[in-house]
């Protein structure tokens, strides 16, 4: 039996986000507030409400919108973009917030964070596991999958009763559905008969109330090891989804979204420059992945999927990056203007700009003005323009003058800042504040520019000292991390 007032109701619920005016997505909500503003005193990206404090992205973003209209138009080509950025330029904030419009435009999303050992890039069954998990819709929030399929088999029992008459507790109807799901998947059945067997026994487990496999198989499904294999045996596959069969997966989850009415599906490969620290045979392998794609892409074979990948400037630039696949690098090749006002947003490769202190104390600005305060007043008067100025060039002068590396810092400070003058009617911070950084608490790059030396020197001796570790090491050689602390003055002016 289909749940159908619970997948409705679902389904219902996607129709009414996507169809919400902007001017009411533009307003933040107290709960919203306090999301971004925990996220920011953790120094972590927010999960959502990101246009509240998004600030220099209105171009690129409108010109990824024009891109998603056509991957979800007629039959939905596939396109990749390619954003670089150097560290603190807010390539996870601008993906995130471009996942965030996507979703407003009714596309499935995923961010795939990768690494060298939870996510390496050559194996294309982990990222494809990852994807998975983290699949993400506007209606059902993550992960998505489990309710894109019961929407998807809810929208075949709807065509049966309209075909052919039978309603869904007719005997004759479980089979008829079953006939329909393999006239919906014929195409994918030619390549990957495997994904509609499971499907098709996902169908009758559901229907026998055997929730137990249902579960199973869908976790079989999204790429998860360790499947019970009386289950997967009952479906008639066997084995687990492997690096060679993930894209051909891949293929069968975009055909699912199309036909539940979904545009498309976005996935975001964030800090791909991670495979430049991986051993000469792992990163071919990643950077044939990612050519893998592309050609599929160029191919049609991907239809409805934009692939968003991220690195620095070194990746897409260095002989340890794209520049060891040439065939990969010159499909992608920028050119770039001298001035990047003038870049071609539209290009598969754009570059985002660093911060600068402008951009900073705009960012500052708007959160202080999403506050969630219990004294709002006195933290907009107490923390004020002028402070805010005078603390950009404190933190800023902390870092030795580079703006770039100091946002997440930054906003992490004013966040704490504001907690302050919120609790305490008799701190002034103009008078107490002083930076004080625990180099513990730093990123490599951040590090790098605290100690005014480069940011690969940094990221060398982090490598030496992680692979070059003493057999034994005394207590008493322990030392803690180094506290630097400036001198306290008035951030007044």
């Amino acid at each position: 039996m289909f749940l159908h007032g619970s997948v409705a109701e679902r389904r219902a619920a996607v129709h009414l986000r996507a169809a919400r005016a902007p001017e009411e997505r533009m307003t933040v909500s107290e709960i919203e507030a306090r999301e971004i503003v925990a996220a920011l005193r953790a120094g972590a990206v927010p999960e959502r409400g990101l246009h509240h404090i998004a600030t220099g992205l209105d171009k690129l973003m409108d010109a990824v919108d024009a891109e998603l209209d056509f991957v979800s138009s007629g039959a939905g080509r596939g396109l990749s973009k390619w954003i670089r950025g150097e560290y603190g330029s807010g390539k996870t904030f601008a993906t995130r917030l471009l996942c965030a419009r996507a979703r407003a435009r009714r596309f499935a999303t995923s961010e795939v964070q990768i690494s060298i050992n939870d996510t390496p890039l050559q194996h294309l069954e982990t990222v494809y596991r990852r994807l998975m998990e983290r699949l993400t819709t506007a209606a059902e929030g993550s992960p998505a999958f489990p309710s894109i399929v019961d929407a998807w088999l809810f929208d075949v029992g709807e065509q049966v009763t309209a075909l052919r008459g039978l309603s869904d507790d007719d005997p004759a109807f479980i089979t008829a559905v079953e006939e329909r799901l393999e006239d919906k998947l014929a195409a994918l059945r030619a390549y990957n008969p495997a994904f509609t067997q499971v499907l098709r026994a996902y169908h009758r487990a559901m229907s026998a109330n055997d929730f137990g496999t249902a579960q199973q198989l869908l976790a079989w499904l999204s790429g998860q090891p360790n499947v019970d294999r009386t289950v997967t045996s009952r479906a008639g596959v066997k084995g687990n989804v492997d690096g060679q069969a993930a894209l051909a997966f891949l293929r069968g989850v975009l055909m699912l979204l199309r036909q539940s009415g979904y545009a498309g599906l976005v996935v975001v490969l964030d800090e791909v420059e991670t495979v430049q620290r991986m051993s000469a045979p792992a990163r071919e392998k990643s950077l044939n992945a990612l050519r893998q794609l592309v050609d599929m892409l160029a191919n049609n074979d991907l239809p409805g999927l934009y692939l968003v990948v991220t690195g620095t400037p070194e990746f897409f630039d260095g002989y340890k990056g794209l520049k060891s696949l040439p065939p990969l690098y010159q499909r992608i090749a920028p050119r770039f203007e001298e001035d990047p006002r003038h870049d071609n947003l539209r290009a598969l490769q754009v570059r985002l700009l660093p911060f600068d202190t402008q951009r900073l104390l705009l960012v500052g600005q708007r959160v202080r003005g999403l506050f969630p305060a219990q004294e709002g007043a006195r933290v907009q008067t107490v923390a004020d323009d002028a402070f805010l100025e005078a603390m950009v060039r404190e933190v800023t002068s902390g870092f030795g003058g580079q703006v770039a590396v100091c946002p997440r810092i930054f906003l992490k400070e004013v966040v704490d800042v504001l907690d302050k003058v919120d609790q305490h009617s008799d701190y002034d911070p103009r008078g107490r504040y002083k930076l004080e950084v625990n180099e513990a608490e730093l990123r490599p790059e951040e590090l790098a520019a605290r100690r005014g030396i480069a940011p690969s020197a940094q990221l060398d001796l982090e490598e030496q000292t992680t692979e070059a570790k003493p057999a034994e090491e005394k207590p008493s050689e322990t030392k803690p991390a180094r506290t630097r602390k400036r001198s306290t003055r008035r951030l007044d002016g």
